[in-house]
């Protein structure tokens, strides 16, 4: 089964919707001949409207950092699945390793966040990664697949069909460090047998997973090379829109 890579753009808490919408305009121009992967960007809330208004009659997707477990109601500063589906978003980033350390999100949370995205109509890329000293104590597959049972264990079959898994070690994120390829790999081919063993080998093999943790055009390529990971999931490096595009076209590289 063939899966189309996934190469998307978080920008966290950066760029004004001003800024977002001038990042955006230089993506569709870099971009507009359409690459051969599928392409989305993360921009903070504020700044959703611009990109969305911006990148029309593209393929490039907007997606939510975050969204609330509830539709709606009394939870000041939250934003809701519905909300972002409104917006124009098609996807929305769940238990992304920041929100697990600063804003002590459980994995009760993070399903519930799941369905939400789900819900609403949203695919959920769903996070999940070990710090290093998990990794340096050999726990690194073990927290994996505890984080993996927690946030989308209970999902049935036809929920998961919906889900992006992005693995993202903790010690590889904004750090200059990045896994390799080899490092990489062993994590994604883990995180595959888990879902075929708790699904069957038909999701399994359809699953997308992401790498994440300072991907760049440098090192893309052979982080893509590997046989189990399907995309990035990149930081710091999607802030310029011609250091994104070049990861995005990776293949033309070669």
């Amino acid at each position: 089964m063939s899966r189309k890579p996934l190469i998307a753009g978080n920008w966290k808490m950066n760029t004004t919707p001003q800024e977002g919408a001038e990042l955006a305009r230089g993506l569709r121009s870099l971009l507009l001949d359409g690459p051969a992967v599928d392409v989305a960007v993360f921009p903070p809330f504020l700044g959703i409207a611009s990109v969305v208004d911006t990148l029309k009659a593209t393929d490039i997707v907007v997606g939510g950092q975050d969204l609330h477990a509830q539709t709606g109601g009394a939870y000041t500063g939250n934003i809701s699945g519905p909300m972002l589906k409104a917006a124009g978003c098609g996807m929305a980033l769940v238990g992304h390793s920041e929100r697990r350390a600063y804003e002590k999100e459980s994995g009760e949370m993070l399903a519930a966040k799941v369905r939400a995205a789900l819900a609403a109509g949203l695919t959920p890329i769903f996070c999940c990664g070990e710090t290093l000293e998990q990794r340096d104590a050999g726990q690194a597959l073990d927290v994996v697949r505890q984080q993996l049972a927690e946030g989308i264990g209970a999902l049935t079959g036809t929920e998961l069909q919906r889900v992006v898994i992005a693995y993202e070690p903790v010690w590889a994120i904004g750090t200059g460090r990045v896994a390799s390829p080899e490092q990489a790999q062993e994590v994604h081919a883990a995180i595959r047998a888990w879902v075929g063993l708790n699904w069957d080998a038909g999701a399994a093999r359809a699953m997308r997973i992401l790498y994440g943790g300072s991907v760049k055009p440098a090192n893309v390529r052979g982080i893509m090379s590997e046989p189990d990971i399907d995309g990035a999931l990149v930081g710091g490096a999607s802030l310029k829109a011609d250091s994104f595009a070049a990861i995005v076209r990776y293949q033309e590289s070669a």
